[in-house]
């Protein structure tokens, strides 16, 4: 009867991350909902932005890159919408769902937006190791149905890896926690762990270093030959063999190396305790939910950056504004009109 009770009690009583061993659980679930809310919101506007301006603005089709920069776009939106569960059931609007099926197609679904962008970022280091590598055979080499094909195996790829976690493998990772069965009742299996390390974080992370290492070789030896050029046959061929030889490539491979840069920034942390909870090294539920949060975050980071670096995405997010208030101005016009009619 006492065990029952205590259930109940339990259950009816708030659970949050933050709150496990602390006598004031309600402040630090309000704490935890406005963090999620927070990053919730930001993630949504910030690649909803993203998104608008890419369609604003042509020019930022000329690279390849654009086309998995807007995957990515969709998944970070995906990923901020997706994350209006945890903040709904943290303000207890969600009581009617099955606790344990919504922890596990949340985890899963957020496990692959982020394997998504991770699988998608290791693609753009390898589509500008190719542009400079070989810049005469890239046209033929990278074309819009192999881009297309590309995207859509990297969707499937990342649906695929993380299906285990359906059929008790093991945990994929921390996002679900937020529900009391994910926390207290669904255990990382350590098998499953290094699945997913040697399928996806180990690949791309050494396919992104192997490629923007190779980069910026490259560049570094053609500014060495430029150098050489200027030094031997003066300043006018210099400045003819600079424009033909990819300086432009070095600028934009920086914003996407920044990007990745940050990425790898964020999650590591994650990475890292994913691995020591995995072999039962460490295990703390608060520094779970904040190396996990802090890696969702890294979906609105990724608009930020490309924002502040790219002088063509601020154009068209110029643009935008521009459009937005002229539309605002005519809505205010038309009804400033409307109200004189009346009277």
């Amino acid at each position: 009867m006492n065990s029952s009770s205590s259930d109940v009690n339990q259950s009816s009583s708030p659970f949050c991350l933050l709150g496990l061993g602390y006598s004031h659980t309600l402040n630090t679930c309000v704490l935890e909902a406005a963090v999620i809310l927070f990053l919730t919101i930001l993630i949504i506007s910030g690649n909803l932005v993203v998104i608008f301006v890419f369609h604003c603005a042509p020019l930022l089709h000329h690279h390849t890159t654009s086309h998995f920069i807007q995957t990515m776009a969709y998944a970070d939106l995906l990923v901020g919408v997706s994350c209006l569960v945890p903040s709904l059931s943290l303000l207890h609007y969600l009581k009617g769902l099955d606790e344990e099926l919504t922890c596990q197609v949340f985890g899963y679904l957020v496990s692959v937006l982020k394997s998504v962008s991770m699988v998608s970022l290791a693609c753009i280091s390898v589509d500008r190791y190719i542009a400079i590598t070989q810049p005469f055979s890239y046209a033929t080499l990278v074309t819009p149905c192999r881009l297309r094909v590309c995207i859509g195996l990297i969707w499937l790829y990342s649906a695929l890896l993380f299906l285990p976690s359906f059929f008790d493998w093991g945990k994929p990772g921390y996002h679900g926690d937020i529900f009391r069965w994910c926390a207290t009742s669904w255990q990382t299996d350590p098998g499953f762990s290094s699945f997913i390390v040697a399928l996806l974080y180990a690949p791309a992370t050494l396919t992104v270093c192997f490629t923007y290492g190779s980069i910026f070789r490259i560049c570094r030896q053609h500014t060495r030959e430029i150098t050489q050029r200027h030094a031997r046959f003066g300043p006018q061929e210099s400045e003819r063999g600079e424009r033909g030889e990819g300086c432009p490539d070095k600028r934009y491979a920086m914003v996407l190396f920044r990007i990745t840069s940050v990425f790898y920034m964020l999650w590591m942390p994650y990475i890292l305790y994913f691995l020591l909870e995995s072999a039962g090294l460490y295990c703390h539920l608060v520094a779970s939910f904040f190396t996990t949060w802090l890696a969702i975050s890294n979906s609105f980071c990724n608009c930020l950056i490309y924002s502040l670096s790219n002088s063509v995405f601020r154009k068209g997010l110029g643009r935008l504004w521009l459009a937005t208030h002229w539309a605002q101005t005519s809505v205010q016009h038309l009804f400033h009109i409307r109200s004189k009619s009346f009277n």
